[in-house]
């Protein structure tokens, strides 16, 4: 079913540029997902069932992309009766009060994961991960929606990041640059 909804709804084809500067023939507009009430409803859940086994006290990642991830988790997570806690990783510091980057009630030593929607080479969720560990967080996995496998992988593993996705590029039917 997830498949089928971003087949629908968050899958383009023509001539984009990505965030990670790359040029592509598809687009994969996560937030058609995220911000839709069945799909976010799928990959909280999908997410959750990766996250099982794993000792994380909470998740986060870099704000617009993963708010809605993570509001979706906590409220699959609290109907389970999980204790989770959440957390957004600002791109820029908050220009008044405390001027930090993690918003949400976590401490230093906090066991979390960083989640995010669509990975191409995996920067913003670094910079997410970079960012939770100066606060003091031990980042233990990244959780992707969809893995695009043009190297966002090896660069998790290179910043020794653990790293997990609930689809990959493939199971569209669509194979990834050569090389990858």
């Amino acid at each position: 079913m997830l498949l089928q909804l971003f087949r629908e709804r968050a899958l383009k084809f023509g001539d984009f540029t990505l965030a990670s500067g790359k040029k592509a023939k598809y687009y994969l507009d996560g937030k058609q997902i995220t911000l839709h009430s069945q799909g976010l409803r799928l990959v909280s859940e999908g997410l959750l069932k990766l996250m099982e086994g794993v000792d994380a006290q909470a998740v986060g990642g870099m704000s617009i992309g993963a708010d809605p991830i993570v509001g979706g988790m906590l409220a699959i997570a609290g109907g389970q009766g999980r204790d989770l806690a959440g957390f957004l990783v600002r791109k820029e510091p908050k220009g008044h009060g405390t001027q930090k980057y993690i918003e949400g009630p976590v401490t230093p030593g906090m066991k979390v994961v960083i989640v995010e929607d669509v990975v191409t080479t995996g920067g913003s969720s670094i910079l997410a991960a970079d960012r939770a560990k100066e606060f003091g967080l031990d980042v233990v996995l990244v959780l992707a929606i969809i893995d695009r496998m043009e190297g966002g992988r090896e660069n998790f593993a290179k910043h020794g990041l653990k790293f997990e996705s609930l689809l990959k590029i493939t199971d569209f039917g669509i194979e990834p640059p050569t090389g990858q």
